[in-house]
């Protein structure tokens, strides 16, 4: 579990809800923490544009929304089983497996959107999806690597903020990169300044303060082997009543 409490980012004057108002529901949303090997491990990050509504300027991890379209995806493979039962706790009882696993899913899409990168592994006869992204990230003929993912982290935007998310955290290694890209030729432009950073050097950006609470747990995350991450509790931080709770899944 991570050794840094959560410190919510100060938000920009028009980030704040009016008072009086009703907070806003938050949407669900997933991003993706792709660590590569190196003498030192470094992770995959771009900088949001200054233009950016939520978290101008700082530097995050690929990712964005969920889609209907990543949760009707028909797939053989699937998430680790000890995955999978940390991502049901603490949800509503008539959140489905197929809606958790189209979180993993929409963490691959979102980075193949931005980054170019393909996050997959190779198949023979390649799936279909009237979804544009999906088509395109089928069309390298791979499928999405979904028992590789761990879950590492979860966190709700504070209810003072005009734009909430209820984000998960995955993570992978470098591994699952489907021919071991590097270039970021095919990136759609969302993120800036798209580099691999060493770890110890993440907290030199400006970041968020849940990224830097994540980045806290791949570091220690990175220390295990795949059969002790997937066994390992992930930590959760909510707002209720205008308190931090930090609890793990």
């Amino acid at each position: 579990m991570t050794n840094r409490h959560y410190d919510p980012t100060p938000p920009l004057p028009s980030e704040y809800r009016d008072a009086g108002t009703r907070a806003a529901r938050p949407r669900d949303a997933a991003t993706l923490i792709v660590v590569r090997y190196r003498q030192t491990p470094e992770i995959l990050m771009g900088r949001r544009a200054a233009s950016h509504k939520f978290m101008p300027n700082k530097f995050v991890f690929p990712g964005g929304r969920l889609d209907v379209a990543d949760q009707r995806l028909n797939l053989k493979a699937s998430l680790a089983p000890e995955v999978l039962n940390r991502l049901r706790k603490h949800t509503k009882a008539t959140t489905t497996d197929q809606k958790l696993t189209g979180l993993a899913l929409a963490a691959i899409r979102e980075t193949f959107e931005e980054t170019g990168l393909v996050i997959g592994k190779p198949v023979t006869t390649p799936l279909a999806s009237k979804n544009t992204s999906w088509a395109r990230y089928f069309s390298h003929c791979v499928v999405p690597p979904l028992e590789q993912l761990d879950f590492v982290a979860r966190a709700i935007t504070p209810t003072y903020r005009v734009r909430r998310f209820d984000t998960r955290f995955f993570m992978t290694d470098d591994e699952s990169i489907y021919k071991n890209q590097d270039g970021f030729a095919k990136a759609s432009g969302e993120l800036e300044e798209l580099c691999w950073i060493p770890l110890p050097q993440t907290q030199e950006l400006d970041l968020p303060g849940v990224t830097r609470w994540v980045i806290d747990e791949v570091g220690h995350r990175i220390t295990l082997d795949a059969r002790e991450r997937h066994h390992h509790s992930t930590p959760f931080v909510q707002f209720v009543r205008g308190h931090t709770l930090e609890k793990t899944l």
